[in-house]
């Protein structure tokens, strides 16, 4: 496997969107608690306005992601990204105005691009050969973790060193750089078939193991990385290392993605989910017993290495799981769940270090992820075990090997073209 099958002209085309549109995300909740700051409460009402950004992310995926179209996408996403950059701007322009004022910002700039995500992760994978989706989602991977290592110092500096109206303000224009480029896109992705609402809606429910694993590990990293602070100075440590050493482990999750996508590896691919999970928290349970520095940032980043493998497991296993018309609001009812999870993370954080010490909630964390692990390997088999899993499992794997014929330059499956599809081009 190479990642010259995903170098093209058009998914670097893609990446700068991707960027575009996924900074401000990555900006937002720190953006948030800067914005308001010097006001009276000001850290109370960031954490507030934080929460309620967060809550339009996990209500407008689902929905809006349901409603995306798989063959003609463009308008959707446009049209989500506009309303995120209205949000942003109302923010940036207005961070004097009542609470309630921004809270309404807020919540437009969480829901109206929540499906955005999901319909451009459809739309890459659209653009490569079949057999390339790996490489395509390490590639995602890798620009993800390169985006959450910039956003949180390119929040700091501009609102400590300019204002704090500027970092929403950057959201925005680049929000509205993003929707310009999808017309540089296709308009949708391939789509063999039309679904109906009903059974779109039944196909991405049926997915639910995938949903909690992916939870269970984001929610993992995020309850060691809310604690760590807490946790650096249980030790003698300066709080200071709490940004070298998350950047370290983004850092390490980038290397991993890179990794990931270098070769294929045995094993099926909810199995390679569960043992990359126990490995994360085998990681997790280093940070919270080990007294010294470099114990945890070994942790963390060995957590961040293996963190990024299982989130390209279980995007691969939705991709497995569902017909191509119901990728994207597969993947965004994964990104409402994902951000479910880091919210009630945060809650359940904040509740244990009242009780107990940055040690133990650490490792209360770690067994509620390895019971949520349980319980998706458990979906998994039972779904496995449906009359109707083995004709699905033929059916997908007949449309991804279509899907590479394409995309490696044999005859197409059909005559006709498909509404949507790009070209592909040979890296």
């Amino acid at each position: 496997m190479s990642y010259r099958e995903v170098a093209s002209k058009q998914v670097l085309t893609w990446a700068f969107v991707a960027v575009a549109a996924r900074m401000p995300v990555a900006m937002a909740p720190l953006a948030l608690v800067f914005l308001v700051r010097e006001r009276p409460g000001g850290y109370t009402l960031g954490a507030a306005l934080a929460a309620v950004y967060v809550l339009g992310e996990i209500i407008g995926a689902p929905v809006l992601g349901l409603r995306l179209n798989a063959r003609r996408a463009r308008p959707h996403l446009a049209v989500g990204l506009a309303g995120g950059a209205v949000g942003f701007a109302g923010l940036g322009a207005l961070p004097g105005a009542h609470p309630v004022i921004l809270g309404v910002f807020a919540f437009l700039a969480g829901a109206a691009p929540a499906a955005v995500s999901g319909g451009l992760r459809a739309l890459l994978t659209s653009l490569v050969p079949g057999h390339a989706a790996e490489q395509a989602l390490s590639v995602e991977s890798m620009l993800t973790s390169a985006i959450w290592a910039i956003a949180p110092a390119a929040v700091t500096g501009l609102a400590l060193g300019v204002a704090p109206g500027v970092p929403p303000l950057l959201a925005a224009a680049l929000m509205g750089v993003s929707v310009a480029g999808l017309w540089l896109l296709p308009e949708g992705w391939q789509s063999e078939e039309r679904t109906g609402r009903t059974s779109q809606l039944r196909a991405v429910a049926s997915a639910w193991p995938v949903y909690v694993t992916g939870a269970a590990g984001l929610s993992l990293l995020a309850l060691a990385e809310l604690v760590l602070p807490a946790l650096l100075e249980q030790r003698g440590i300066g709080v200071g290392w709490s940004g070298p050493l998350l950047l370290g482990m983004s850092a390490a999750a980038g290397v991993g993605a890179f990794l990931y996508g270098l070769r294929s590896w045995p094993g099926r691919l909810p199995t390679r989910s569960v043992l990359l999970l126990c490995g994360m928290s085998t990681a997790v349970v280093l940070v919270a017993l080990t007294p010294d520095l470099a114990g945890i940032g070994a942790g963390l980043a060995v957590a961040g290495l293996l963190q990024s493998g299982a989130m390209l497991t279980r995007n691969l296993s939705l991709r497995e799981a569902l017909p191509p018309s119901a990728l994207a609001a597969g993947y965004s009812v994964m990104y409402a769940a994902v951000s479910a999870g880091y919210a009630a993370t945060g809650s359940l954080a904040g509740a244990l270090l009242r009780l107990t010490d940055p040690s133990a909630a650490i490792l209360a964390g770690v067994g509620l992820t390895l019971a949520l692990t349980g319980v998706g390997w458990w979906g998994e088999i039972r779904r496995a075990r449906r009359p109707g899993a083995a004709v699905s499992a033929v059916a997908a794997g007949s449309r991804a090997a279509g899907a590479a014929r394409v995309g490696d330059g044999g005859p197409p499956a059909r005559a006709k073209p498909r509404v949507g599809e790009a070209p592909r081009k040979r890296g």
